[in-house]
């Protein structure tokens, strides 16, 4: 059990008996009565969200969640496939479920799972990832004003908005959360 003050961004509570991720949470104190925290929630499983208004001194229950750091290794037709750092234990996570992460995915590099139950429920992509561009047009200075940008396509088929000095087999860095380039790595 948590109360409800000590809720922050990130924590898994237990809702209808299915894993919720608090994606905002929010603290009002009125004049009078008590604090209370705004909390919406995602779940993790089917991706609904949920609105709650707890006053900070009630307990919710909480999830029991491991999250473990494994590696990156492959995807087949069905599933993702990861391998845990430490226990070397493998990890299959269905594509239908992480659809939306396929483009974030890059072989040998570290995530992190969410486990609850025995089964991974969540794969946590980097707010900002380095990309390496795959396939680039070229343009020629002065073809457009300033701040033009063109699309790009990284190694892992992620299609993004760059300007157009950026050119084939340079590094970017992108935001994850927007899908917005941040800027050039130089390697």
């Amino acid at each position: 059990m948590i109360r409800g003050g000590d809720i922050v961004k990130g924590t898994c509570l237990l809702q209808k008996g299915q894993p919720y991720l608090v994606v905002e949470r929010e603290f009002h104190n009125p004049g009078k009565g008590t604090a209370i925290a705004r909390i919406k929630m995602k779940s993790i499983k089917g991706g609904a969200v949920l609105t709650l208004t707890i006053p900070t001194q009630q307990e919710v229950e909480d999830a029991q969640v491991d999250v473990h750091t494994c590696q990156y290794q492959y995807a087949d037709q069905d599933s993702y496939h990861f391998m845990d750092n430490e226990s070397y234990e493998q990890h299959e996570v269905p594509i239908a479920e992480n659809e939306d992460k396929k483009f974030y995915l890059k072989e040998g590099e570290p995530y992190e799972l969410t486990i609850w139950e025995g089964r991974v429920i969540d794969i946590k992509i980097p707010y900002k990832v380095v990309f390496t561009v795959a396939e680039s047009e070229n343009y020629v200075k002065g073809d457009t004003v300033s701040g033009a940008t063109k699309p790009v396509t990284t190694e892992t088929g992620l299609t993004v908005r760059v300007p157009l000095f950026i050119k084939q087999g340079e590094k970017i860095l992108v935001n994850t959360e927007t899908n917005e380039y941040v800027e050039r790595v130089n390697s």
